[in-house]
């Protein structure tokens, strides 16, 4: 036992960097991403997506749950994503002890799939699960995703044969986002997102760390918690970083309480200052760069109006040349008015017209993962078109080109005959039909709220929940129709409904039940969904 543990009565290293499951610490949030998980892994078959940011505790919360699989699940995991096709089905079979026959004529890729084919089968008669864990799925080719789709086929008459966790980064949503991988992303049956710990978190998560490590009393004053806080955000690898390090500090200065000074030296031993480029503290560095910004564009227009008042005054804030705040996608010049009260940037306005408190969110990412933690789904479309916008029917984020010749985000709130309404903070307009066209990158983002209880149906599908909730909602849109029998099979007799509702909507007509027919239904069935287009349900 290193001897600064005895210092402090501890029995073993409370902040290691290791992934433990026995330190979890078991936060609201990550009780729902437990859950989450276990909800994914009780469906039949299908992805489980799990993703955060570096250092937010996916690997501990993994790990955690696998420790807590019964034993009739099988666990293939695989920690290294960087690999071609041959090679993740190779650890794949290897993880589940599945010996390859040596054939002759015929590739390696479709040995190891027939094998896992006819192990998975096996497994199902003797009624076992088989789940596949991919860490840093981030790393993934299209082909390897694409390949794992394809092994998701796998099933019986009546049930799929494989669950696959994807483990990462942020990225690994926009990369299931593409149009090349929408079909993977159509069988996610469960996601999370794991957000830092919250403040009030922050105390409960340090001493819960420090009570399994043996301690029998504060060690940190509580003092340190806001400083805490103020230098890793609530990440968690940050978190344990400086707390390991304060208790180094501190036991070389034999003392046994830390205060907030020892937590910022500490930190600045192992982060650097503040001025510090890790990743993990790129929301300081934004915030701290806005500022410095908007005090030199301060400074610039005060001398500026001493000098021509009358003619800064006159200029267009778009075409001023200004220094300019960077927020999520382009440089949005800084008026007077906006620096005494900065307005609220498109991402933070779309998250409040569907009731989520915003004011920081500076990036796709954070505002991705926001939306998924209150149950929204953001999609991206980059070549979209106008008519594309009326079906979708939902407010959402465009990029305009302004007159300096640059992109800006707008969010788009409102499409009526007069033209479409467009508005950042205090910049708002009506563009006619043409104007908007023409500036228009053709770029859209919006969010919508997927049903729990369906991804997507197509002819033939079993999945009772989803073929009666779908029902439920024709039936609240056309009261004389009538619920099939079916067994919770999605049978000819629906997909009939569903192609004659298609139709009479305008939209895709393919009797499939996809994300343009979801949005369609919830735009019907629910009176709180903000619309582009007033009165249209």
């Amino acid at each position: 036992m290193s001897i600064y543990l005895k210092h402090f009565g501890l029995v073993r290293e409370p902040f290691s960097i290791v992934p433990d499951p026995g330190f979890l610490y078991p936060s609201n949030h990550h009780r729902q991403a437990v859950a989450h998980l276990k909800y994914g892994l009780d469906r039949e078959g299908g992805f489980i997506l799990l993703t955060g940011e570096v250092g937010t505790g996916k690997t501990t919360l993994t790990r955690t749950m696998l420790k807590r699989l019964p034993a009739h699940v099988r666990v293939a995991y695989v920690l290294n994503s960087k690999l071609k096709v041959s090679d993740a089905l190779a650890s794949i079979c290897g993880e589940l002890s599945i010996e390859l026959p040596s054939t002759r004529g015929i590739s390696f890729s479709k040995i190891c799939t027939d094998a896992l084919n006819q192990d998975l089968l096996t497994a199902h008669a003797e009624g076992k699960k088989t789940l596949i864990v991919i860490e840093e799925a981030q790393n993934l080719t299209p082909e390897v995703l694409e390949t794992l789709r394809l092994l998701s086929n796998l099933e019986t008459h009546t049930h799929k044969l494989l669950h696959i966790l994807l483990v990462g980064q942020p990225e690994l949503l926009e990369i299931l986002a593409q149009k090349d991988l929408r079909q993977l992303n159509q069988r996610v049956v469960s996601r999370f997102h794991l957000l830092p710990l919250e403040k009030d978190d922050l105390a409960n998560y340090v001493n819960h760390r420090l009570h399994r490590a043996g301690a029998k009393q504060p060690i940190f004053d509580r003092a340190c918690m806001a400083m805490l806080y103020r230098l890793t955000k609530g990440v968690p690898r940050l978190i344990n970083l400086v707390c390991q390090h304060s208790l180094l500090a501190a036991y070389s200065t034999e003392t046994k309480t830390i205060t907030p000074k020892l937590v910022k030296q500490a930190a600045v031993e192992i982060l650097g200052d503040q001025n510090t480029g890790h990743p993990l503290l790129k929301y300081w560095q934004h915030g701290a760069a806005a500022a410095l910004l908007i005090i030199l564009a301060a400074l610039f227009i005060s001398i500026g109006s001493s000098v021509d008042q009358a003619s800064a005054t006159s200029r267009e804030p778009s075409a001023t040349g200004q220094p300019s705040v960077i927020n999520s996608e382009s440089a949005a010049p800084i008026s007077q008015k906006s620096i005494l009260a900065p307005p609220l940037n498109p991402f933070a306005e779309l998250l409040q017209l569907w009731s989520v408190s915003a004011t920081e969110v500076y990036s796709q990412e954070d505002f991705t993962a926001l939306a998924q933690y209150q149950g929204l789904q953001a999609e991206k479309i980059s070549n979209a078109d106008v008519i594309d916008l009326e079906i979708i029917n939902r407010p959402g984020i465009v990029r305009l080109e302004t007159e300096a010749g640059y992109l800006k985000s707008y969010l788009l709130t409102r499409i009526d005959q007069s033209g479409f309404y467009i508005h950042q903070g205090s910049d708002s307009r009506w563009l006619d039909g043409q104007e908007f066209r023409d500036r228009w990158s053709r770029s859209f983002v919006y969010l919508w709220r997927p049903p729990q209880q369906i991804e997507s149906l197509a002819l033939g599908d079993t999945d009772a929940q989803a073929v009666t909730w779908l029902q439920n909602q024709l039936v609240k849109i056309d009261q004389s129709a009538e619920a099939v029998i079916s067994g919770g099979r999605y049978t000819q007799a629906i997909a009939d409904q569903v192609l004659a509702f298609q139709r009479q909507q305008n939209i895709t007509a393919d009797a499939v039940v996809g994300r343009e027919t979801l949005l369609r239904l919830n735009q019907l069935t629910q009176t709180d969904i903000p619309l582009l287009k007033q009165g249209s349900n």
